[in-house]
């Protein structure tokens, strides 16, 4: 008998994504694709239920699709698409404490696997050069998506701490780039104008989404459990990210990005949270050792191949001369 997985968050792109490539798995027998919408698109061989993972009724599906495996992919990184900062909040703590609760009364479940991402680490200018997984951010974060991930990994650890029994994997993914992907942070490099911190110079990683979809399904299917760093490797400069996108820039002092994030940010041109502006002032940078040595997974793209993709997507003449200059 194969697995049984339960993916949250389906109704967006990357879990609908997710769910299908994980449906043609061999060694996986189903997949349930949960979420409070249905998704758009073709699902494949997932079977969606739609369910709130808010409520305690998520407790029931896992118990009546003997659900062994479950990925927890419905933490919403920018308040617009939630309808708001408080229902933001609400869906990614509460729907994570309800999961949690689910998964603390399940019977069958071995396995749980949770996205999160290494923006927990924050970014200041007392910080390391490279974020190790047992390293936690500087300054605690006070507020957004930051805030939310903080919260919700504390709660997972502390489920780990009560289930030995089920297999815990936190995937802390360096921000995510490719063709398909839609976020602030490649909101930002698809603006026509570029606006840069005046006098910084941050160092970036990137992860392919198809990397992404490659370290969750290896999560899953293997018996390897813990926290773990997810980038591809080597770094890149804002300047250098800039330079290859063929997209011209303007420094601005930390205040001007501040208001024109949000300006942005009210117009809904962008989601630019004082937590991107701190990244695009300060960076970051993580360290992958874990990923290969104690994981063993390894991304196909390296930092600067991922984003060159990505590149190639939003602008692929311009990107090229860009490259060619």
């Amino acid at each position: 008998m194969g697995r049984v997985v339960l993916v949250t968050g389906i109704s967006r792109d990357t879990g609908r994504r997710f769910a299908r490539a994980a449906a043609r798995d061999p060694s996986i027998e189903r997949v349930i694709g949960v979420d409070v919408v249905p998704p758009r698109g073709d699902i494949g061989d997932v079977s969606f239920v739609r369910a709130d993972i808010r409520s305690p009724v998520i407790a029931k599906v896992l118990a009546k699709e003997d659900v062994d495996t479950v990925v927890h992919m419905s933490v919403i990184a920018t308040p617009g698409s939630a309808g708001g900062r408080g229902t933001m909040k609400e869906l990614n703590v509460i729907g994570s404490m309800q999961l949690l609760a689910a998964c603390q009364k399940s019977t069958t479940l071995r396995r749980l696997v949770v996205k999160s991402t290494t923006t927990v680490y924050g970014s200041g200018p007392r910080d390391p050069a490279m974020f190790t997984e047992e390293m936690g951010p500087k300054r605690l974060p006070s507020s957004g998506y930051a805030k939310d991930v903080y919260e919700i990994e504390g709660y997972v650890r502390g489920f780990a701490r009560r289930r030995p029994d089920v297999d815990v994997t936190m995937v802390r993914a360096a921000n995510v780039v490719g063709p398909g992907v839609a976020s602030p942070l490649t909101n930002y490099f698809r603006l026509p104008v570029v606006p840069r911190v005046l006098g910084f110079d941050p160092r970036m990683q990137f992860l392919h989404e198809d990397d992404l979809m490659r370290v969750l399904r290896h999560a899953v299917t293997t018996d390897v459990s813990g926290t773990f760093n997810v980038a591809g490797d080597g770094l890149l400069t804002l300047s250098q990210a800039v330079r290859r996108l063929g997209t011209p820039s303007v420094s601005l002092p930390s205040f001007a990005v501040g208001r024109l994030g949000a300006t942005m940010r009210q117009a809904r041109l962008s989601d630019f949270s004082p937590e991107q502006l701190g990244f695009l002032t300060y960076g970051r940078g993580v360290d992958t050792t874990r990923m290969r040595t104690e994981l063993g997974f390894e991304p196909r793209y390296t930092t600067a191949e991922a984003f060159a993709d990505f590149c190639d997507s939003v602008a692929p003449h311009r990107h090229r001369e860009a490259v060619g200059g």
